[in-house]
């Protein structure tokens, strides 16, 4: 989150989350709207929020080979 963004939150919040989708630059519009405040912090939430969230359901791969996974049947 740089300087500039922080303070183009303070000055005018959905224009600060321009970059973030649709549905943040609407989510700030309406709490502008309700209030410049809650514009303000709900801004400044989703600038600080992190990009790249981890990943911790991705599925793991075997790194052996798939003529392992035999049964003692299949040999």
């Amino acid at each position: 989150m740089s300087l500039f963004r922080v303070i183009l939150s303070i000055i005018f919040p959905p224009l600060a989350v321009l970059d973030k989708g649709c549905g943040s630059i609407l989510i700030v519009l309406l709490l502008t709207l309700a209030g410049w405040i809650p514009g303000v912090i709900g801004a400044l939430v989703i600038l600080n929020k992190d990009t790249q969230a981890p990943r911790y359901n991705q599925p793991t791969y075997p790194t052996y080979p798939t003529y392992y996974n035999r049964t003692r049947c299949e040999y």
